[in-house]
């Protein structure tokens, strides 16, 4: 079939055409300030971008528009539709579905799904548990919201049938592992995107409040999840973190599948051993041993799930051990982008409060005692944005020597929020309303054997590549 993809550049709809294409459908797709990394990836797979949401699309007379969670009935000022290619379909009665609708009944069906769910390391898990399949031979399909490095695509179809079936009545069905996002699915459907994935294997890493712009409170995100854990069949298995009474709330509502749980000391699956090199407890017996580049406890339960969840489709726990020791984690996660007079330069895609305190939390332990830390980040997601969780900057950051805020687009006042932590030239946090002040501040302040470690899941204005040359001259 022909689809048109409408928000195209967006990392889960972006996957989602490369694997329509793929698949052998024809795809186009439009968005508005087509950009790389994601137009360079398109391109080279043969797919036609169109830049802006004009209505004349309507003449691809594709066989279904396929619409993403950016599209809305909004207007602008003017009192025009701010998509007007969404308006002409809805007045010319034409088919049209959201992104993990269309991916249910045409990638997923007949498959079995392996979902990871979580506010935090969604994309890393996912990455990790893609690469514990394919290291064991089983040639996942996956969709993930980021580029693993291992594999180099954020997306692929994988085996049509399953390499090696295990002796279960679904073990033929092929894998497939998605990062299942929470957040809504579209403007015509306000169920998280994971309801319609209707995984055999669902991870619940960990559940915070988050998405402010959606959700009302943690209640709120809590009966999703459930929504979730209503669609696993009894034969799948929900692989639970022990350590988290959110998720607790939400398995005490109801369930009806298999549970494995990791993280605490009495779960299914423990860790004994620094975040580096641990030993693998399942059910009281070490079973396997991980030693590994990662760093930080969240990547020691990250991994406790993606082990939890090969488990249950017959990886052994010291194969999946085995596969995290050659696993290179995902663009953006800790990245070294560089090193210039001493000074490193990390880019991070942090940017809940919890997120920025575990990123600097593993950096600290890492490096030990008397290596600076300089912490620099933008409030960019809607919830930060909204300034819902202000209130926790201070706690975030204290693992950081010296903190940044870049406060373009902020309705609230960063300094205020700061204050605990002593704001101003000299003091512990600066802010700047611009990148260039930004990067004039944190060049100033940095020094041989220091650590920098920019913190957003934006393109936060290039600063990475600024604040090299900056440092360079």
């Amino acid at each position: 079939m022909h689809i048109h993809i409408l928000g195209i550049c967006g990392t889960f709809m972006g996957g989602l055409a490369a694997l329509a294409r793929e698949a052998g459908h024809k795809v186009t797709g439009c968005d508005a300030g087509v950009y790389p990394p994601m137009s360079d990836q398109l391109r080279a797979l043969g797919i036609d971008l169109i830049e802006g949401f004009s209505a004349d699309q309507l003449a691809l007379q594709p066989d279904m528009f396929v619409v993403g969670n950016v599209v809305s009935r909004a207007r602008l000022a003017d009192g025009s539709p701010k998509f007007p290619l969404m308006e002409a379909i809805l007045d010319a009665g034409l088919p049209y579905t959201s992104g993990p609708q269309w991916l249910a009944e045409h990638v997923l069906q007949g498959r079995h799904v392996l979902a990871v769910a979580g506010t935090h390391g969604k994309t890393t898990t996912t990455s990790m548990l893609a690469w514990i399949l394919e290291s064991a031979g089983q040639q996942p399909g996956f969709l993930i919201g980021g580029v693993p490095l291992n594999f180099g695509v954020s997306a692929r179809l994988g085996a049509a049938q399953r390499p090696a079936p295990a002796a279960t009545p679904i073990g033929a069905a092929p894998l497939f592992v998605i990062e299942a996002d929470e957040y809504d699915t579209a403007f015509f459907d306000k169920r998280s995107k994971f309801v319609h994935y209707r995984p055999r294997t669902a991870v619940l890493n960990n559940l915070e409040f988050d998405h402010a712009d959606i959700f009302d409170d943690l209640a709120a995100i809590e009966r999703q999840f459930h929504h979730l854990v209503r669609t696993v069949p009894p034969s799948g298995r929900v692989v639970v973190n022990g350590l988290e009474e959110s998720l607790a709330r939400v398995l005490h509502t109801g369930c009806w599948s298999e549970v494995a749980s990791f993280g605490a000391a009495v779960s299914d699956f423990h860790a004994v051993g620094d975040p580096q090199a641990f030993d693998v407890v399942h059910q009281g017996q070490t079973v396997a041993r991980v030693e590994w580049s990662l760093t930080g406890v969240h990547n020691q339960l990250n991994a406790l799930a993606a082990i939890a969840a090969a488990h249950h489709v017959g990886v052994a726990p010291a194969q999946a051990a085995a596969a995290l020791g050659s696993f290179q984690n995902v663009k953006r996660r800790m990245e070294l982008r560089g090193t210039v007079g001493g000074v490193a330069v990390y880019d991070d895609f942090a940017h809940h409060p919890t997120a920025l305190r575990t990123t600097l939390d593993g950096l600290h332990r890492t490096l030990g005692a008397g290596a600076r830390i300089l912490a620099v980040f933008e409030p960019r997601s809607n919830t930060m944005k909204l300034g819902a969780m202000k209130s926790q900057l201070p706690w975030a950051l204290e693992p950081a020597d010296l903190a940044f805020c870049h406060t373009a687009g902020l309705d609230w006042d960063a300094a205020q929020a700061l204050a605990p932590l002593g704001v101003g030239p000299g003091q512990r946090a600066q802010t700047a309303p611009d990148i260039d002040t930004l990067v004039a501040q944190v060049t100033q302040a940095a020094r041989p054997g220091d650590h920098v470690v920019c913190m957003s899941n934006g393109g936060f204005g290039g600063i990475h590549t600024k604040l090299l040359q900056a440092l360079q001259k």
